[in-house]
């Protein structure tokens, strides 16, 4: 009757209970170039219970944003592996009512988003021009921190300046050295280079590009230090020179002029002789190279190597050179030694071919010699070492017979044969002096203290007296030079004093050599010329002849012929020698010029006028026609001469004799003007425009002329300087030009002119400059042409936009409008490429839904509609194209961005979330929720806002073939205004009422999702669950200790029972056990996901299996479970209502209960108290190891020592117990300690026990029923040490086996 009434008073109550979501990721490894809004993970979690899981993740650096209700990770900020490649994140996941969560650590992976970086710039090293080929000159460094082929950098030169550089230079492609592979060359070629440089990595992954390459380039400047490794250069060697003989020391004779061909080092040069024909005449000076007389000198001691003196003079650097000496070079200089009248004539006596110098001579003659017969045994010559005029000397006699004799001839030049001649034959007398004395005196011509002398002495011959006189000593005769064979010259005739040699006469001509030239007729005395051309007198004007004349008696009479050639005009004026004189210019010429004639002196037959020749030059210079004196008609100009004669005047001067016919001729003199740095440059034109394209370095501008009159090299070699207005953007280089210099004036090769700067024209100060430092300066304007080399640019933030489904064809927006900065251009433009924005991913559009005109336009595709589902923006990258560039990149991409807008053209799409909703109506209250639905419109903004309505609730009976009845409108929809991540807006399906928990079966919930003027139907089935399926389990343990282990109580009962276990309520019932434990009772629904549930005996039923007991039931026991209600019942705190009517309806039972039975029961259940006291404590008397020792304290489940064990299945009746133990309570009577081995929760693994299953005591107990307390408690003894198989215990809550 007890258990009827309290079936009748407990009612079953609802509750949900939940698994622990499980997370199912351990590593995350992520790209590390994932862009802002891009897919990175999904979250991997499952709760067993099927719960609607939401999602969320913790990371300090926000890298990643993550869908609450889908689980999807995108990147919220962009990550890098370089600074931090690995971190973690903490994902937690919630069910509604448990969140559990858990560290994954996150590996980024590499992709190649950093370029290579150049170490150590700037790149500049300075380099020995005699640095050997393979030689490294720098090594450049570039890194990057990715990783594997990405860091992994390449170098290679793609440029170098200036160009003729580009094969001299090779770099390493790994170890970035850079190689000279050609010889540097400072004077040759540049002393300057720029190498550029590409430094590449090996490429990988970024964004879609599987193998993108980085780059990154630099400048790398190399200078070429000139070294001494060239030899000096002579700039006036070889070369003549002349000096006189006898100047003074010190005397200047050139000046040697070298130069250091390093033109970066220019090296100082000294000066020496290093060998001579002729030692110590001449000394150079170290350092200013002039040669200079060292001794004076005697140009006729150094006869022997013609007087002319070669120098080899070496030119040598001061410092040493690259191997280490001093460089050098040598070359000769001629010294001719000028004559002076320094030496007077000599008198020397000669025999064959020598001649020694002599002061004393001898000779002899017969006495009364014939005047003029030269003595005989006499040989004399006298010479003169000096040359031309200053070798002519005089000859006379001095001495106490001077009287007597004569001297032939009485002049020379340079060398003669001396004779003495009779003079007065009367004087030459034996009988009066037998020896006679004479002096020779030589005496130079032109300085009359240069004399030399000579003593004669003469020795006179004794002769017979009486000899054929002539009438006179000497007959003078003439004769025509050249004249005809047997010509008459005359007759002379002699006489004898002796009559017997009269007519016996013999003439002989003397000496035998005048008789190829002259004869006589032996018997008449007549003189002939015996052959006329042997007649010259310009080689011998007249002859000494003797005439002898022989008497009978041998005896000889002679006289002398005086033959005087006549001079007939034969002998053609002859010049000297040719003139090839050197004068500097500005300077007066005088120079004499001389003509010798042969004929006879003082005639008009050797008398010479002198003229020049009309030539070109020739009206600039006087002749004196009887001095043969050249003058210039003012000082001479060099510059006025034609410089194809490189200064060489050529005069043709004439010599002309008075006789007849008159004969000449003629000698060249060349007058060499040297030239003198006596003009400056001067510029062809005053003013110089010219016009040059921009953007070209090196461009040639023009040319600039200049030209110095002076016509040597060296006095006319023109440079020319830009000194103002170039702005460094110029550069003028100076080069031979005809009989000129010009400049070439070009664009520094470095520089590019930009037109469209602020320098559009240059005026240029270019300055002409010669070696004299004279000076010229001219204004150059320089203006710059534009020429099309300047890119287009593309217009920035332009942005257009279109609504979706426009019509084909359509304008964009504004036409795109770039720009070009160059005077000339024409642009059209061009579509590269468009990416469209797709599910907030961007990609590559397809189809393409924009074209580009080439005027700028963009209209809409004619062949695809534009819908902005499916992309709401378009990202088109086009490029301005100039089509007029002539140098240079002609275009500029640019981006257009065209935002699609959205039109109302999309309805609202539910989004399935499950098949139906599991709903305990027990739990439902008003304004519960019972189900969720999602919707989303593909359209935007306005347009994609969705509210949910409730419009219609259908039931649906347990049993099959139950239709669905319309019902009012027990549920409504509450729509969240605020859609997810994703755009999904969620509806919550709530209750108008509480839900009558004992109804069985389906509620089909009719829903539509509205936005504006479209909408959707969705209809939602909700299962519901009555309260016959809640199950209670008691655990003996705290409230708060069953919360803090409920995730793994509600895993274990899960995976035990494989259905979603659903906590309603954890409480803790009001009573304590006897054991004075505080006991928490659990109820829950075990639901599986297609709707049914398991009842409590489902629930024991699977427990108890071996499999289960053994996996989950010795955890169940760890955390206090000590039995399963098998009974529907009703919790006491549930409702006040009920309980207040529970406490009326139990206290009026329990009052006549007890008062019918109690007398009856009273003794019996005293007794069976007892004997179940005793049976305890002898039980535990039995063995001492596995029983704690201690008094029993009766009427309860407790020894009076810790651990003790129970009274166990005692049937005791409680309508019997009289309620002695005042101390207990509900909690003791209900509480499973008192059925159980008293299982402590902290036990032993090997102490675990079983649970045994008490059955509920009947009301009439019969005899089997009835079971002995001491063997009931030895019988659980054994069970305890024997192996058998788990059991749950079942309490009922209406029984109490412990109130005593």
């Amino acid at each position: 009757m007890g258990k009827t009434i309290f079936l009748l008073l407990t009612f079953f109550t609802t509750c949900y209970c939940q698994n622990v979501p499980i997370i199912n990721m351990n590593i995350l490894r992520l790209r590390e170039d994932l862009r802002q809004g891009e897919f990175a993970f999904q979250i991997d979690a499952y709760d067993i219970d099927g719960d609607d899981l939401t999602y969320s993740v913790k990371d300090s650096n926000y890298y990643f944003a993550v869908n609450k209700f889908t689980g999807v990770a995108v990147i919220n900020n962009t990550m890098d592996r370089e600074t931090k490649p690995t971190f973690s994140i903490e994902v937690i996941v919630n069910d509604g009512v448990y969140a559990t969560s858990k560290i994954i650590p996150v590996i980024l992976l590499d992709a190649n988003d950093n370029k290579p970086t150049f170490e150590n710039l700037p790149y500049s090293v300075e380099v020995r021009e005699d640095t050997p080929v393979e030689s490294t000159l720098l090594t450049v460094l570039a890194t990057d921190p990715d990783e594997g082929m990405a860091a992994i950098v390449s170098y290679s030169i793609y440029q170098v300046i200036p160009a003729e550089g580009s094969y001299m230079f090779t770099i390493s492609p790994r170890g970035g050295e850079i190689v000279l592979k050609e010889p540097l060359s400072f004077t040759e070629k540049s002393g300057f280079y720029q190498i550029k440089i590409n430094a590449s990595d090996g490429g990988g992954p970024l964004h879609e590009n599987p193998n993108f390459v980085q780059f990154e380039t630099t400048t790398a400047i190399i200078r070429v230090i000139d070294v001494p490794d060239l030899d000096p250069q002579f700039l006036n060697l070889p070369n003549m020179a002349t000096v006189n003989e006898n100047s003074p020391v010190g005397t200047s004779v050139f000046k040697v002029q070298a130069r250091d061909p390093d033109t970066g080092i220019n090296d100082i040069i000294h000066y020496s002789i290093e060998d001579t024909n002729a030692p110590d005449l001449f000394h150079i000076d170290r350092d200013s190279g002039v040669v200079s007389v060292k001794t004076m000198f005697d140009r006729e001691e150094w006869l022997d190597i013609d007087a002319t003196v070669v120098l080899t003079i070496k030119a040598q650097e001061a410092n040493l050179n690259v191997s280490g000496v001093h460089a050098s070079t040598m070359a000769n200089l001629q010294v001719t030694i000028g004559d002076v009248n320094d030496n007077k004539p000599l008198i020397y006596n000669c025999s064959g071919d020598s001649c020694l110098e002599s002061t004393s001579f001898t000779g002899n003659i017969n006495e009364h010699s014939a005047a003029g017969l030269s003595i005989s045994d006499f040989s004399m010559r006298v010479k003169d070492p000096d040359l031309g005029e200053n070798s002519r000397f005089l000859l006379r006699l001095e001495g106490p017979d001077k009287e007597a004799f004569s001297v032939s001839p009485s002049s020379a030049i340079s060398d003669t044969a001396v004779l003495i001649l009779v003079k007065n034959p009367n004087a030459v007398d034996y009988e009066k002096k037998k020896t006679m004395m004479v002096e020779v005196i030589a005496t130079d011509a032109s300085i009359p203290d240069f004399v030399s002398t000579a003593t004669v002495t003469i020795t006179i011959n004794d002769i017979n007296d009486n000899m054929p006189r002539f009438e006179s000593n000497t007959y003078k005769l003439s004769v025509e030079e050249h004249c005809a064979n047997g010509t008459i010259v005359g007759t002379v005739t002699a006489t004898d004093e002796d009559e017997l040699d009269e007519g016996l006469l013999t003439y002989t001509l003397l000496p035998e050599s005048m008789l190829p030239y002259f004869d006589v007729y032996p018997v008449n005395g007549t003189i002939y010329v015996k052959d006329g051309n042997l007649l010259d007198r310009e080689r011998t004007s007249s002859y000494s002849l003797m005439l002898q004349v022989k008497d009978s008696g041998d005896n000889v009479g002679s006289t002398v012929l005086q033959i005087t050639i006549l001079d007939i005009n034969d002998q053609t004026p002859t010049f000297y020698r040719d003139y090839d004189i050197f004068i500097r210019e500005n300077i007066v010429l005088r120079l004499q010029v001389e003509a010798r004639d042969d004929d006879e002196p003082g005639t008009p037959n050797s008398k010479i006028q002198y003229s020049i020749d009309d030539s070109e030059y020739s009206s600039n210079f006087t002749c004196n026609k009887d001095t043969g004196e050249i003058m210039s008609v003012g000082i001479l100009d060099r510059e006025a001469i034609d410089i194809e004669l490189n200064g060489k005047i050529m005069l043709n001067v004439t010599a002309t004799d008075m006789g007849v016919p008159p004969l000449k001729s003629s000698a060249n003199v060349v007058i060499n003007v040297d030239d003198e740095n006596d003009n400056k440059p001067q510029y062809l034109e005053r003013d110089y425009n010219f016009h040059v394209k921009e953007s070209e370095g090196g461009i040639f501008v023009g040319y600039i002329h200049a030209r110095d009159a002076d016509q040597t090299e060296y006095n006319n070699r023109t440079s020319f300087r830009i000194t103002s207005g170039s702005q460094g953007s110029f550069l003028c280089i100076s080069e031979k030009d005809g009989d000129g210099y010009r400049g070439i004036i070009q664009v520094d090769p470095d520089v590019e002119l930009d037109y469209e700067s602020n320098h559009k024209s240059y005026t240029l100060t270019v300055e002409a400059t010669d070696l004299g430092q004279h000076k010229d300066v001219v204004n150059v304007q320089v203006v710059v042409e534009d020429i099309n080399d300047t890119p287009p640019v593309f217009p920035s933030d332009q942005i257009r936009s279109i609504k979706e489904n426009s019509p084909p064809l359509s304008v964009v927006g504004e036409p795109i409008k770039g720009s070009d900065a160059d005077t000339n251009h024409s642009l059209i433009y061009e579509m590269v490429s468009t990416k469209c924005h797709c599910n907030k991913t961007w990609g590559y559009c397809d189809p393409e839904w924009f074209t580009l005109e080439s005027n700028g336009t963009i209209l809409t595709s004619a062949e695809h509609n534009i819908d902005y589902e499916k992309c709401d923006k378009v990202n088109m990258t086009a490029k301005v194209i100039d089509l007029y560039t002539e140098k240079g990149r002609n275009s500029t991409e640019g981006y257009v961005m065209i935002d699609i807008i959205d039109v109302n053209d999309n309805a609202p799409e539910f989004i399935p979330i499950q098949e139906f909703f599991v709903v305990l109506s027990e739990s439902i209250e008003q304004d519960s929720s019972v189900a969720q639905v999602y919707a989303q419109d593909k359209d935007s903004g306005e347009n994609a806002k969705i509210s949910f309505q409730v419009i219609a609730v259908e039931y649906v009976g347990p049993n099959d073939g139950d239709k669905p009845e319309p019902i009012s409108l027990i549920f409504y929809a509450e729509t969240n205004p605020q859609p997810d991540i994703l755009g999904n807006y969620k509806g919550e399906i709530k209750s108008h009422q509480s839900l009558d928990p004992d109804k069985k079966g389906r509620y089909l919930v009719k829903v539509m999702a509205k936005n504006l003027d479209l909408s959707a139907n969705e209809t939602l089935e909700l299962i519901t669950v009555d309260k016959s399926y809640r199950v209670g389990l008691r655990f003996e343990s705290p409230v708060s200790e069953v919360n803090k282990n409920l995730p793994f109580i509600r895993g274990a009962l899960t995976g035990a029972t494989k259905a979603m276990v659903q906590v309603v309520k954890v409480s803790s019932e009001s009573v304590r056990n006897v054991q004075r434990k505080e006991v928490t009772l659990l109820e829950a629904y075990f639901v599986f996901p297609n709707g049914t549930a398991l009842d409590s005996d489902n629930v024991v039923r699977i427990l108890n299996t071996q499999e289960a007991y053994e996996e989950y039931g010795v955890f169940l026991q760890e955390q206090g479970l000590t039995g399963i209600l098998t009974s529907t019942f009703e919790p006491p705190e549930d409702k006040l209502e009920v309980f207040i009517m529970i406490g009326l309806v139990g206290a009026l039972v329990i009052v006549l209960a007890v008062m019918t039975t109690s007398l009856v029961c009273v003794k019996r259940s005293y007794k069976r108290k007892l004997k179940a006291s005793k049976a305890m404590n002898t039980a535990a008397m039995v063995e001492a190891e596995s029983q704690k020792a201690g008094p029993v304290v009766p009427g309860t489940n407790k020894y009076t020592r810790e651990g003790a064990n129970p009274v166990l299945n005692l049937n005791i009746d409680s309508a019997t117990d009289l309620g002695f133990d005042e101390d207990g309570s509900s909690a003791d009577r209900e509480s499973l300690n008192s059925l159980d081995y008293n299982i402590d929760m902290t036990m032993t693994e090997k102490d675990r026990m079983p649970m045994t299953i008490i059955a509920e005591e009947e009301e009439n107990m019969g005899e089997s029923a009835y079971i002995e307390p001491l063997g009931a408690a030895l019988a659980q003894r054994g069970q305890k040490k024997s192996s058998g198989s788990a059991s749950l215990i079942i309490a009922n809550p209406s029984l109490s086996t412990t109130d005593l």
